[in-house]
């Protein structure tokens, strides 16, 4: 089993890292689903403002790694990859979990296209401004998410376009995989 972490900042590209693991045939856990499941239940609405509560609150109440702790019963299969890891504490719950099977990649991108990006998504929870951008950008590194990036055991650059990205996540993914 390989099991393949993502992390990275809001709209750095960790989508199509996923699609290209997914089409090798790997299984997509999205953590941030498991927090949208989680709003829903409670009967929250998909905003934002809502989900992100909702993740800072629950990390109070029951620890930085609670979205990873709920995210590992889903893991299975022979390659896994699992999107939107926030912290080093859910690093280490999955390392705990997984050992040596655990990969971390980061994907980072510059702020300037990340904002690009995510307006031209116009996803629900999307920010609609540069300074809810920020707000945003402030929320996850509060919960450490550059920490988790620094500590990623490979960094994906995606600063050009599809086909380079792709191209690089491929040229990866070759290298992970041979490591079984």
């Amino acid at each position: 089993m390989k099991i393949i972490v993502t992390t990275g900042m809001p709209g750095s590209g960790k989508e199509e890292f996923l699609k290209c693991c997914q089409a090798r045939g790997a299984k997509i856990i999205r953590m941030g689903d498991i927090v949208r499941d989680k709003a829903k239940e409670f009967g929250l609405d998909p905003s934002d403002s809502s989900i992100g509560t909702l993740a800072n609150e629950e990390r109070k109440r029951y620890g930085n790694e609670i979205w990873a702790k709920r995210t590992i019963p889903y893991v299975g299969g022979d390659l896994v990859l699992i999107d939107g890891t926030r912290s080093v504490e859910e690093i280490k719950a999955f390392k705990h979990a997984f050992g040596e099977d655990l990969v971390v990649v980061a994907i980072h991108t510059s702020p300037k296209t990340r904002f690009e990006r995510l307006q031209a998504r116009a996803r629900k929870d999307s920010p609609a401004t540069r300074p809810e951008f920020d707000s945003r950008d402030r929320r996850e590194l509060e919960w450490g998410l550059g920490n988790a990036i620094a500590l990623a055991d490979h960094m994906v650059i995606n600063e050009s376009g599809l086909a380079d990205l792709r191209r690089d996540v491929d040229s990866l993914l070759d290298t992970i995989l041979k490591k079984k």
